[in-house]
């Protein structure tokens, strides 16, 4: 009878497990994208257009601090294009789940960058987005993303499934 009742409680937990790691990267991946989507919408003013608010902070603003020094950007408008298509697209692959491991990659490499221009924001801000990405690159999209669907189509398994307790 115990065994039994184990067998059940031992099932319930797995499945359990599979379904909220699933929803947990899901809303992981969406929790992460949500700063930088909002953020990228700031720095357009149409298709491929930076809005004079980004081209300003990027020259005028912004400084990289490295070593107690306030450095300006270098290419500060370089650098203020790839920032706005990066706080599009990434976000967008992140949701949908598609390159997952690489979107979270290219959002925790941002995040560093953000993080040297911004240094009071670690606790608040930065620290959660680096949590966030790198659990995004360890476990990658879940069952619920593009990456998953497309893994089954090609008759593959995902490279790191959730873990189930033993």
């Amino acid at each position: 009878m115990l065994q039994k009742i184990g067998s059940l409680c031992q099932a319930a937990d797995r499945l359990i497990a599979a379904i909220l790691h699933s929803i947990g990267l899901l809303a992981l991946r969406v929790a992460l994208a949500i700063p930088f989507w909002r953020s990228g919408m700031t720095k357009w003013d149409g298709f491929f257009n930076l809005s004079s608010g980004a081209r300003y902070l990027f020259q005028q603003e912004f400084k990289l601090n490295i070593f107690g020094q306030a450095i300006a950007y270098p290419f500060p408008l370089t650098a203020a294009f790839l920032a706005g298509v990066g706080e599009i697209v990434l976000p967008v692959l992140l949701v949908l789940g598609l390159g997952t491991r690489f979107a979270a990659t290219g959002i925790l490499l941002m995040t560093l960058v953000i993080q040297l221009t911004i240094p009071d924001g670690l606790i608040n801000f930065h620290l959660p987005w680096v949590a966030m990405a790198l659990c995004l690159m360890a476990f990658g999209g879940g069952r619920l993303s593009i990456d998953s669907l497309a893994m089954m189509m090609l008759g593959q398994t995902p490279a790191r499934q959730a873990p189930h307790p033993s």
